[in-house]
């Protein structure tokens, strides 16, 4: 029996998360053979692990084309485009029916450890782009297998690894050994024992982006009913007049709002906020913690720390791979300088596909969050045209891959990493703006209708 060809081979797919099935979708669309894996027990895993967060798009910019044409068949009839789903809703009501529809395109309870050219590591160059992809994988049983696969889109994502509250990205010292106190994700208050945590606790929300928005708004409808809680925010930049985002201007309305709130509870007393201050270290006070900024300060002591400084990608199964990365964000290099927080501005990033995609080596696509590495603001729609770029040009319709087929709002957010001794009035983002000087000031903020998500 011969081996098939390179060309009958499926086009493995990392991650059953949104991007990853919309990937799929297309790939069935262009009569190409998708083989999705999702380490998870679930399509949207990582999704239902924020379940009680409120996106910040509405349904009908978080659903695709082509993944709706699948969905069709089943009676499916997507939920009102202009109301905004939690994670939960998104991922019951539209990423678990799509992953049933693909069957046993998809595989759960695998984990991608390892993806390479057949019988080539990074070294060799002889006929590499001839051979194909083996992809090493590893069940919940323990079980370990290699795939091959014409080609590989990585929709991994980047919710495994948070980024630490270190403000030189690294763990700041005695963060590890503090983990029991520590938590990287927005509470879900909701839940009895996670609520219990919190209540008449004093906590320090680090971050200033649109998590850190959320879970500021959650600590303080908390304080309404369990006194004696208390949120510090902690900011390693200051105040200025774009830290809030948009707002009116923004055309992601529910994120413009939440930033509205936001600046709105800086204006109230619930809680704390500190401003210029770089972690360090984390300190133990007995039962509470105490941070150190790099400049020597101690704050308060407090019980519970809540780090939302972003996430990363995981590059570590891709090390046999020759990817174009750069250097500061780890996105695809030709993508980089679209999306730089470090130099954008106002405006939005333009839909980008295979072209801003490619890596030196052929075959390989990090798309969704993936792509972004470490730059935030990362919308559903752009990992969407991503996919149906790439799909595109695997099924040789090089004109539809090199067709833009989205537009994306103005998102009227200014961001920009700036100096650190920029004044406060200079733009300033989640991980970036300016510093002014440190300042201690009061925040208070009821929970937002519509709060903040990943996409």
């Amino acid at each position: 029996m011969n081996a098939p060809t390179t060309e009958q081979l499926p086009v493995v797919v990392i991650g059953a998360g949104p991007v990853g099935l919309a990937a799929a979708a297309h790939l069935v669309e262009r009569g190409l053979e998708p083989l999705v894996l999702e380490a998870g027990p679930s399509a949207g895993t990582a999704v239902r692990d924020w379940a009680h967060v409120r996106l910040l798009s509405p349904w009908s910019e978080v659903t695709n084309a082509a993944a709706e044409k699948l969905l069709a068949p089943t009676g499916w009839v997507r939920p009102d485009g202009a109301t905004y789903p939690t994670g939960g809703d998104w991922a019951e009501h539209y990423l678990q029916p799509l992953a049933d529809v693909l069957g046993d395109k998809v595989r759960y309870g695998t984990t991608v450890t390892g993806v390479a050219r057949a019988g080539r590591d990074r070294i060799v160059d002889a006929d590499r782009d001839a051979q194909p992809f083996t992809v090493h994988i590893q069940t919940t049983d323990g079980g370990e297998e290699r795939l091959t696969a014409r080609a590989v889109i990585d929709a991994s994502g980047t919710w495994t690894i948070p980024s630490p509250m270190g403000a030189d990205g690294l763990p700041a010292l005695g963060e590890k050994a503090a983990a029991d106190r520590m938590s990287y994700r927005v509470p879900d208050l909701k839940d009895p024992a996670v609520r219990a945590r919190y209540a008449g606790k004093r906590t320090a929300v680090v971050g200033s982006g649109a998590s850190a928005f959320t879970a500021l708004a959650y600590l303080a409808d908390l304080a309404k009913d369990e006194p004696g809680t208390h949120a510090v925010w902690i900011l390693r930049r200051g105040i200025g007049a774009n830290t809030f985002g948009g707002g009116e201007a923004d055309q992601l309305p529910a994120r413009g709002a939440l930033g509205l709130r936001a600046k709105a509870a800086v204006e109230a007393s619930h809680a704390s906020a500190v401003t210029g201050f770089r972690t360090q270290a984390v300190e133990r006070d007995g039962e509470q913690l105490v941070l150190v900024a790099e400049d020597g300060r101690h704050l308060d002591p407090v019980d519970e720390v809540i780090v939302l400084t972003g996430m990363r990608p995981d590059l570590s199964f891709l090390a046999e791979l020759r990817l174009g990365l750069d250097e500061r964000l780890q996105a695809p290099t030709a993508l980089a300088p679209l999306i730089d927080p470090n130099v954008h501005s106002c405006g939005t990033v333009y839909p980008h596909g295979v072209g801003e995609l490619s890596h030196p080596e052929q075959g390989i696509y990090l798309v969704g969050m993936k792509s972004y590495g470490r730059a935030p603001t990362f919308l559903a729609m752009t990992g969407y045209e991503q996919v149906r770029s790439i799909t595109a040009a695997l099924a040789g319709d090089q004109e539809a891959a090199e067709r833009v087929e989205l537009v994306l709002p103005e998102t009227g957010v200014c961001s920009g990493g700036g100096l650190l001794d920029e004044s406060a009035a200079a733009p300033s983002g989640d991980g970036g703006g300016c510093c002014a000087a440190p300042a201690t000031l009061q925040i208070g903020i009821g929970t937002p209708a519509t709060t903040a998500g990943g996409c």
